[in-house]
């Protein structure tokens, strides 16, 4: 399983000459890193001076963003495997209209699921940001930029993984299907740009004072 390398091990195999892992997994891998320092940051303010009225929240978050993180772990490696359920469908046998049909059907009901994928990485990535909001606003102002890289990263995760979700889209020929989900990627996106935005502002002007 690709959780189980290392770092260097696993920027290895994405550097490498097969297709997976690729952007969906590390749009996965950026939703864990965003978890990961949410949680930090929560967790650097439960317990500290001056902090006492939203312990139970930061409290809360942690646990919140730690599970968050054990999904995203998974979704690294359920990306690829995505990848590579739709690439077993294309070498099924094709000799007969029989076989045609057969093929053609288990190709795009893997191609819905490689988009299904992503879209739920999307979400949960989005979901995480007004978690994130919640640890900048509130949490360690000492640890007000880690918070920072975690909305970043959960952007990231959002943007990339929508991409994945649009490339598979174009094969589906269920028009309704395609269409829901491309509507529901264009709002996710615009929904987290504008978190980054509005969560940056906060912070630029923390650190200006």
């Amino acid at each position: 399983m690709l959780v189980d390398l290392t770092v260097k091990e696993f920027l290895g195999k994405v550097a490498g000459g097969d297709p997976v892992p690729g952007g969906g997994s590390v749009a996965a891998l950026n939703g864990a890193i965003a978890a990961s320092l949410a949680a930090m940051v929560a967790g650097l303010t439960i317990g500290k001076k001056g902090y006492e009225e939203h312990e139970e929240l930061m409290t809360r978050i942690r646990e919140v963003a730690l599970k968050a993180q054990e999904g995203f772990v998974i979704d690294i490696d359920r990306d690829s495997e995505a990848y590579d359920q739709v690439f077993a469908c294309f070498k099924m046998p094709k000799a007969t209209d029989e076989e045609k049909q057969l093929r053609s059907a288990a190709i795009q009901e893997a191609t819905k699921y490689a988009a299904l994928v992503p879209m739920q990485v999307a979400r949960n990535a989005y979901e995480l940001m007004e978690i994130i909001a919640d640890v900048i606003r509130l949490g360690n102002k000492n640890a007000i930029t880690d918070g920072c890289v975690a909305m970043m990263s959960a952007r990231s995760c959002v943007l990339s993984a929508l991409l994945n979700v649009r490339i598979n889209l174009g094969s589906i020929k269920d028009k309704d299907f395609a269409n829901q989900l491309s509507e529901e990627a264009s709002e996710l996106e615009v929904n987290a740009e504008a978190k980054e935005r509005e969560i940056l502002s906060v912070v630029h002007t923390e650190l200006s004072l």
